[in-house]
């Protein structure tokens, strides 16, 4: 199994905005299984991307509050931009589409009126 850097930039960007959020809840949001999820924050940690350290929390059981490191921070931006990137790509796609689309309407209505 590997990780792509989509799910990478959306699991640090998760993480960044509640440190805190287990990894239950980090699955459920990302709409991927635990084990999934256990896999992306270990190669994450792995990576020295982020830092986990062990808490209680208000149950009184083991939890951890995830860190972004120093690396982590840097490869988040890099992983932000090329994020960014391939959205407006994919946005400038479909509006290109839309457009041929609209463009090409009319004519297939005015087929479509000839042959009726």
């Amino acid at each position: 199994m590997s990780v792509d850097d989509d799910t990478r930039y959306r699991v640090m960007r998760l993480l960044e905005a509640r440190p805190e959020i287990t990894q239950r809840d980090l699955a459920r949001e990302m709409g991927m299984s635990l084990g999934k999820a256990n896999y992306c924050l270990q190669s994450l940690i792995r990576s020295g991307w982020i830092k986990a350290k062990p808490f209680k929390n208000a149950q009184a059981k083991a939890a951890y509050s995830y860190a972004l490191t120093r690396v982590g921070r840097t490869v988040k931006s890099r992983l932000t931009v090329r994020f960014v990137a391939t959205k407006m790509r994919e946005y400038e796609g479909l509006l290109a589409d839309i457009d041929q689309m609209q463009r090409g309407t009319p004519r297939r209505l005015k087929k479509l009126a000839r042959t009726s």
